[in-house]
């Protein structure tokens, strides 16, 4: 199947290909990293609403929760050791990214990919054998060097090895894979809360281990993908055969040619960092940096972290809390898989702005519900309160379909080759940074702010499509060997991005 993109897409080549089982089988593979991130995101809202680990860890948080009707409605779970528990993991993937950028350019997504998956098995091992509150901390601080390097990875991975024309499901896979691993997490979550003894988060944190496993041996057969093994310096007689048996095809020279070109070019890069900041490269260092950012100021991860917490405050008990974030995983996965079928046909930008719109209207609507009905003390009704939960569904699909997957596929897509490993890290640092400011703020925001958090979010909600619709341009069918093409015939960007011989010029 040749891919032909036509001059009004903005694109210049032809690259021949296909989907053959050989790419398909190696991103499921490199996807289990996106099923541990999941995973993880999902067990920690879970756990932190389970009583007996609440009682053995954070004893004064059980005993707001179980008998201090002095305590608000919006308080009782606001503890800075709580949230450390949930934050530890990415304060240790913001330091992890750096070191995997490193990793990704000198040795491969491959083998970051593997050293990502022993990590994250020792922090499950870790967390599941705690005896104390600091040894569980520790096993999240693991948890987040093997979550700092497969975000660093994965992406690259899969938007490297699709062909041109399918990018955007392929890599929409990573977000599909994250969504896969919160809802196991959440139907984990329900089957251990009430196993008796009160062990239950013992399995829940354990059971990490699974999908860290399938990722470091799958690691070990995947094949590397064919920018990185031209950019280490490999032979590119290997590098075409690799090619081919990706694209199903012996056509491969016109996209080779690229990926050769754009090898020579990362290779007079010796500091990628300081070349990302220069102006020729000012677009994808404003996207590395605000998309991850909008992407955490969605709210979602407060939603994903505390959604059982957050449902015993408006007065729901464990199992139905536990239950109701099993409901929400259903929605935001299967909204992704309609991302995933969608992105190359409709575009980033129009499944952005659906998003974006969707997810402020249900935020605005919870926030009412919640300032009109749920006070300091008591609960709002039964009706009321799964009427908020249909809005968070509502909420979490539209997150499902826009800035949840491509918040990972744009930045991952939109980088030259030779600032793409330091672009990457700079979006999964970012992401790391406010995740962990939201993860570690959220609870007291909430216990201060009260439903006025909800506005909060869709404020932001605002400005991030606005952003979209004024700053981003269509990226879908672009090669990625080709990109900078958009930003120069972009309405604004173009009066910024100069030609090599301008800027160097500009510079002198």
């Amino acid at each position: 199947m040749a891919v032909h993109i036509s001059a009004a897409t903005g694109a210049a080549a032809t690259y021949n290909g296909r989907i053959t089982a050989f790419v398909v089988v190696s991103c499921v593979m490199a996807g289990m990293g996106g099923v541990i991130f999941g995973y993880d995101i999902g067990i920690s809202g879970g756990v932190t609403s389970m009583e007996s680990f609440l009682e053995r860890f954070f004893p004064d948080v059980y005993a707001k929760m179980r008998g201090d009707s002095a305590v608000s409605n919006y308080c009782k779970f606001d503890s800075q050791l709580l949230t450390a528990f949930t934050s530890s993991l990415y304060v240790a993937g913001l330091f992890a990214t750096f070191i995997a950028s490193w990793m990704t350019r000198r040795f491969g997504r491959r083998r970051t990919m593997l050293a990502g998956g022993f990590a994250f098995m020792a922090g499950a091992a870790l967390g599941g054998a705690a005896a104390d509150v600091y040894m569980v901390i520790f096993g999240r601080v693991l948890l987040g060097i093997g979550v700092g390097f497969a975000n660093q990875s994965v992406p690259l991975y899969l938007s490297e090895m699709a062909p041109p024309r399918y990018r955007g499901a392929f890599n929409n896979g990573f977000q599909f894979s994250i969504g896969v691993g919160a809802l196991i997490a959440n139907l984990i979550n329900y089957g251990t809360a009430n196993i008796n003894g009160g062990w239950g988060w013992r399995v829940s944190l354990a059971l990490a281990a699974v999908p860290a496993l399938l990722l470091t041996l799958g690691a070990f057969f995947l094949p590397e993908t064919p920018n990185s093994l031209i950019q280490q310096g490999g032979d590119v007689h290997d590098a075409k055969q690799l090619l081919q048996k990706i694209r199903g095809t012996t056509d491969v020279d016109q996209e080779l040619e690229d990926l050769v070109a754009a090898s020579n070019a990362s290779r007079t890069v010796r500091r990628p960092f300081r070349t990302i900041v220069r102006r020729n490269y000012r677009p994808q260092l404003v996207m590395a940096i605000a998309i991850p950012f909008f992407q955490q100021v969605t709210g979602i991860n407060a939603i994903a972290f505390y959604q059982p917490v957050l449902f015993r405050t408006i007065g729901l008990g464990q199992n139905a809390a536990l239950i109701s974030a099993v409901v929400g995983g259903v929605v935001g996965t299967s909204s992704t898989l309609i991302s995933m079928i969608v992105v190359d046909r409709l575009g980033r930008r129009l499944l952005f702005l659906i998003g974006g719109i969707q997810m402020l209207v249900s935020q605005v609507i919870i926030a009412g519900i919640l300032a009109t009905q749920l006070g300091d003390q008591g609960g709002v009704s039964r009706g009321y309160a799964y009427l908020v939960l249909l809005l968070i569904c509502v909420y979490v699909a539209g997150f499902g379909w826009s800035w949840g997957p491509l918040g990972w596929l744009v930045p991952s897509e939109i980088f030259p080759l030779e600032i793409r490993s330091a672009g990457q890290s700079i979006t999964v640092a970012v992401s790391f940074i406010f995740t962990f400011i939201i993860a570690q703020t959220f609870l007291a925001m909430l216990c201060h702010m009260k439903s006025g958090i909800f506005f909060f979010f869709a404020g932001w909600l605002v400005i991030m499509t606005m952003f979209i619709h004024m700053l981003l341009p269509e990226t879908r069918n672009i090669p990625m060997e080709q990109m900078g093409k958009v930003w120069r015939e972009h309405p604004f960007w173009r009066r910024i991005v100069v030609d090599e011989g301008d800027e160097s010029k500009m510079d002198g």
